[in-house]
């Protein structure tokens, strides 16, 4: 049966306003850039600086909007921008190593699979911190050797199951033979606040989440990292205290699966330029020292690598 003159008519208009509606993106509605954590966290203010510099280079009229939906590790996030229609108007912030652990030992709801990842932007090392003048152990081999003679004396907050922090801490537990008191908290910003309250031992955040570490009057003394070479020359490595802990929090942005590869490839060349922004490094401040531009493909390939040393790891508690 041949088509009537309509349904060419009504196929034309159909058409047209899916390409008018592609075309626009992102102009005609803001962006929402989803966040695992608390504000205030590391996560958190690297978001909304990157989006404040990325707006513009995504169109005169594109606008970014961060919300955070913090819980269960950064799964809250992730599953939200996996659920979301694939139009650009959801993208999120993702968190590694926690993105492939949770899914792998955890039991979280979504795959790795159901994000499609934009750029790696940051790769964080973990620190060892306490509230300077407390008297928690001034160094991480006093620290394991306390914890030897009384197990559970010690408390650790960070950001929740999977997450860099409570990986570190299992490592160390596993690799001594020690138990600490885990604390979960909602993010960054809440473990400085436990820390700072004396509510907590010792705190697992970034570099890029504690300023003040080169103020030798600040509130927080760093006693460790987990890095292949010191902060600054002065704090030292885990390694070097014969704990052999190599843990960094990798940021980046992604966005639902089949997110198109027109929007994808936008996206990635709009962070990549605002990582080169001048504007944007003197804005950062704590965060530049730490900046670690990754394209999509090559963190997927990098995360996959991850994945696979979990699973050959044996079980974790």
């Amino acid at each position: 049966m041949k088509a009537t003159v309509l349904q060419y008519l009504v196929a034309g208009v159909l058409g047209l306003a899916t390409t008018t509606a592609h075309a626009a993106w992102p102009d005609d509605r803001p962006i929402e850039l989803v966040v695992g954590f608390a504000p205030g966290g590391g996560t958190d203010v690297m978001a909304r600086l990157v989006a404040q510099h990325m707006e513009k280079r995504l169109g005169d009229k594109a606008r970014i909007i961060v919300i955070n939906k913090p819980g269960a590790g950064g799964e809250i996030a992730v599953r939200y921008v996996a659920a979301a229609k694939p139009d650009g108007y959801t993208l999120g912030m993702i968190n590694a190593p926690g993105f492939v652990y949770l899914p792998l030992r955890k039991g979280a709801k979504y795959r790795p699979d159901d994000i499609r990842l934009i750029a790696r932007l940051v790769d964080d090392p973990l620190l060892f911190v306490k509230r300077r003048g407390s008297d928690a152990p001034d160094n991480l081999r006093q620290l394991v050797d306390d914890l030897k003679r009384s197990p559970e004396s010690l408390s650790f907050g960070h950001s929740g199951d999977g997450t860099t922090g409570h990986l570190a801490l299992m490592d160390l537990e596993r690799s001594q033979a020690v138990q600490g008191n885990s604390v979960p908290f909602k993010g960054g910003g809440d473990i400085r606040l436990g820390v700072l309250g004396n509510h907590i031992d010792y705190g697992l955040i970034t570099v890029s989440e504690v300023p003040e570490l080169n103020d030798p009057a600040g509130p927080f003394a760093a006693i460790a990292i987990t890095s292949d070479k010191r902060h600054n020359d002065t704090i030292p490595t885990a390694a070097e205290a014969g704990v052999p802990l190599r843990y960094s929090s990798e940021r980046g942005m992604g966005g639902p699966a089949t997110l198109p590869d027109a929007i994808r490839d936008k996206l990635e060349r709009a962070l990549q330029e605002t990582l080169k922004d001048p504007a944007f490094l003197a804005a950062s401040g704590r965060d530049a020292a730490v900046l670690a531009f990754q394209p999509g493909e090559q963190w997927k390939e990098s995360l996959d690598r991850q994945t696979r040393a979990f699973a050959d790891d044996g079980p974790r508690k």
